[in-house]
């Protein structure tokens, strides 16, 4: 369960896993995650970075990466990701129709985990970006079993609800020895675009203090702004549609604390 265990085995290609995880949905998490990526790009050309979409029942990466599609076959029989922004992305969403549901069974949800994660020709990466599914369930298990995973980012918004939830998936993370990098306090605060006023909407500083309680560094904060949510509909991550924007900066920031980390 943790790097080297005998029940592991790693990606061929892959250096470094980094898993973004929420207690519960609706923080941010898909958001982070390809901003994450994305700023990892950004702030140095010459890493090689993939982004995994394991939220089988709600994948996202196919609409905030804008790609659409049916992976072509390698040689070898591999799925090849499919490619936007310099990122190599696999993601469910690229295997069934748009709108139809995934009405499965924890069994199908594992067989269909485990071929993303072994039946992808990555290639070479320097870090392999997951986008877990919320909770602390089945796939953050089998994931953090299955392969050696260098950190997890917890992200959470300053909401006490939402903070209880990402306090348990620390908890998860520590007791199958995966490394909890930090936490991203996400909607930490929103600024009005007419007067600049500053309210926080979901509360103040909470992840903050909870980082300091349970014991994990803050790796920053995200604002709530339209911006974001907007580039990420479109398909256009703000981090490359808005690269000097504070928004984009402060997902830089964030993958250069992980980066650091690691």
């Amino acid at each position: 369960m943790s790097r080297g265990l005998p029940r592991q085995k790693p990606i061929p290609g892959v250096n470094h896993v980094v898993l973004v995880a929420s207690g519960k949905g609706g923080v941010g998490k898909s958001t982070t995650a390809v901003n994450l990526a994305l700023g990892i790009v950004a702030n140095d050309a010459t890493k090689a970075v993939g982004l995994l979409d394991a939220d089988v029942f709600g994948p996202s990466i196919p609409k905030m990466m804008n790609l659409r599609g049916n992976p072509e076959l390698s040689d070898k029989n591999l799925m090849r990701p499919l490619v936007n922004y310099g990122i190599a992305c696999m993601s469910i969403g690229f295997l069934v129709e748009e709108t139809a549901p995934v009405v499965w069974r924890g069994l199908m949800v594992m067989s269909a985990m485990e071929k993303l994660l072994r039946q992808v020709d990555w290639g070479m990466l320097d870090y392999l970006v997951i986008d877990m599914p919320p909770g602390t369930g089945d796939v953050q298990l089998s994931v953090s079993q299955n392969i050696p995973v260098s950190g997890a980012v917890i992200v959470s918004t300053p909401q006490d609800v939402a903070l209880i939830d990402a306090r348990r998936g620390v908890e998860m993370f520590r007791k199958v020895h995966v490394p909890v990098l930090g936490l991203v306090q996400n909607m930490s605060v929103f600024q009005c675009p007419k007067c600049n006023h500053e309210t926080h909407i979901f509360g103040a500083g909470g992840a903050a203090k909870l980082a300091q309680t349970i014991g994990v560094d803050l790796l920053g904060d995200i604002p709530l702004h339209l911006t974001i949510r907007e580039t990420s509909d479109q398909g256009r991550p703000v981090v490359v549609s808005q690269p000097d924007s504070n928004e984009a900066k402060a997902y830089r920031n964030v993958a250069a604390e992980v980066v650091r980390r690691l």
